[in-house]
């Protein structure tokens, strides 16, 4: 079973993600409940899920006040999910707020403490839109993403959210325990529906990635399961 691969459940339609999450259990281990999902089923999409003896990456990417994403954070420890995403550019204080509310109550309530992830540059927003939304900013996407990625672990972050094309960039300055979480991801010769930085499994997996993130390329699949093993096989071949 892999448990590099996470599989993104991104529908609003409940039949769909219990028939596709019945198909791929024995050989996807992660499964990540992003915005779409929880908006139409709240916690008990996860509790599904934990029942299964799934892991869960929460990708409700909070960026908020620290005393709001650090709260949100507790919340979301009491559901036992095992990654959880905020956004970077929220600063140093939310984040370092947020890690030491979630070792806390890793502590006192004896709840398994997730993996904290900073979302860096979404994987839709290439150069140019990189300087419609910043104006002339000095930095490329890709050292944009490493100073964030830099300021994500000086704040105790465990990783951070990346597209594949940084990922290089972030191991160079962040070592080789920092986690890279990696969406984007599309095989050779697929669309890339509306990524803008994307690269295969299997030159992401070579590049460092420590997980990769696919949602259309399996849950649009007219056989899901295949997709998944063919993807995992290409992690296994290249890591």
């Amino acid at each position: 079973m892999s448990e590099r691969l996470i599989v993104a459940l991104d529908s609003n339609d409940i039949n769909k993600i219990k028939m596709l999450v019945d198909r791929l259990q024995n050989v996807v281990k992660y499964f990540k409940v992003g915005a779409i999902p929880f908006t139409c089923f709240g916690p008990e999409i996860i509790r599904f899920l934990k029942e299964r003896g799934l892991k869960v990456m929460l990708d409700l990417k909070y960026h908020d006040i620290p005393n709001t994403v650090a709260r949100a954070c507790e919340g979301a420890m009491e559901l036992g999910v095992d990654m959880l995403t905020m956004h970077t550019s929220g600063g140093f204080m939310m984040m370092e707020e947020t890690v030491k509310a979630v070792s806390i109550v890793s502590d006192v309530k004896k709840l398994p403490k997730p993996k904290l992830l900073g979302i860096t540059t979404l994987t839709s927003i290439d150069e140019a839109y990189f300087k419609d939304l910043f104006g002339d900013v000095k930095r490329t996407i890709e050292e944009q993403v490493v100073f964030l990625a830099r300021l994500a672990q000086s704040a105790g972050l465990d990783g951070v959210v990346a597209s594949p094309q940084e990922i290089e960039s972030i191991r160079k300055y962040c070592g080789k325990d920092f986690l890279i979480v990696t969406p984007g991801i599309r095989t050779e010769g697929e669309m890339i529906d509306d990524q803008a930085r994307t690269m295969t499994p299997a030159r992401a997996i070579k590049a460092g990635a420590d997980f990769i993130v696919v949602g259309r390329p399996i849950i649009a699949a007219k056989d899901p399961l295949n997709a998944a093993k063919n993807i995992i096989k290409e992690i296994e071949n290249a890591g």
